[in-house]
């Protein structure tokens, strides 16, 4: 069973609070899940609970959570308060995020392969109400999904052996197959597969300058860059990689690099970029709405659900 849901994204250009007004959108649209992500603006916890508490139905999401920013414990915490104050079905999320934000930011140490294996058995543990380390959760909410963000052949182990779901970000079609078929040489029965995608319907210049800015970031991290190399854009790796500034390397980044990681053009165009990602093995497709020139993603994602939801929740 395949399904689409909505990603809430973390456009710098657009304010904070159109996290909320895409919630809005995606619920009334018919999407069945929502992904509630953290970054620099809300706390994904406190977010979550004003969404769930400004929807009607969708399930949500929270993460990918940089894992050993929060313990186990605040994890549970985190994940049965918005679960009783919204009464809204909600699973987590963990990745590896990057040393800039684990180790400047929180002052933790950046070890996500090592912390990943653990934090997700103890944080499965409290929510079913097991007592870990002396704690147990007097609000359990057991058999929730524990989603994993991977992308290296570590933290891809791991996800596999541990995490109920697999996360890809931002990654091409091809890449996503090549993964799953790397899975049969790590679990025999590996679970499934989710991936972001960046999605924009007919987009104009002021998206595509949205869009470039975001892939920008992702050009010289180790995985992204062999990646973005593979599919043709070398030049622009060994610049980032260089120093070259992320406003000059934005720029420079062609159409067809986007086309690649993304959904973007007519209602048609979406659809079969949707339909790829599937057929390449993944069990669900997280959008993430430009919004540059598409307040909140309403004329996105109101076009698309009938085209993607149908059958799929």
């Amino acid at each position: 069973m395949t399904s689409v849901g909505v990603v809430t994204p973390f456009w710098l250009d657009r304010p904070p609070a159109e996290a909320l007004d895409i919630a809005v959108v995606a619920d009334e649209a018919g999407f069945g899940t929502l992904w509630i992500g953290e970054m620099a603006t809300f706390d994904a916890f406190a977010l979550a609970t004003a969404i769930g508490l400004r929807t009607s139905d969708i399930s949500l999401r929270i993460g990918p959570l940089a894992v050993g920013v929060r313990s186990p414990v605040a994890l549970a915490l985190g994940l049965s308060t918005v679960v009783a104050m919204t009464g809204r079905r909600a699973g987590l999320a963990l990745g590896a995020s990057s040393p800039r934000i684990v180790s400047e930011w929180h002052g933790r140490p950046f070890e996500p392969v090592r912390r990943m294996r653990q934090t997700v058995r103890d944080t499965r543990a409290i929510l079913n109400g097991d007592r870990v380390a002396g704690f147990r959760l007097q609000q359990p909410v057991p058999d929730r999904s524990i989603s994993v963000a991977a992308f290296g052949p570590a933290m891809t182990r791991v996800a596999v052996e541990e995490g109920d779901e697999v996360v890809l970000n931002l990654v091409s079609a091809d890449h996503v197959a090549d993964v799953c078929g790397a899975f049969s040489g790590v679990a025999d029965a590996p679970p499934p597969v989710a991936v972001w995608i960046p999605a924009a319907l007919d987009p104009g210049e002021a998206t595509l300058r949205q869009l470039r800015s975001q892939l920008a970031v992702y050009l010289a991290p180790p995985g992204y860059g062999e990646m973005f190399t593979a599919l043709g854009h070398g030049d622009l790796v060994a610049r980032a990689r260089s120093g070259a500034p992320r406003a000059e390397l934005a720029q420079d980044i062609p159409v067809d690099l986007i086309e690649a990681v993304g959904a973007v053009g007519s209602a048609d165009d979406i659809v079969r970029r949707v339909d790829s990602y599937f057929e390449a093995g993944v069990s669900h497709v997280g959008l993430v709405p430009a919004t540059a020139e598409d307040p909140a993603g309403r004329r996105l994602l109101t076009t698309l659900s009938p085209l993607l939801t149908k059958g799929r929740r």
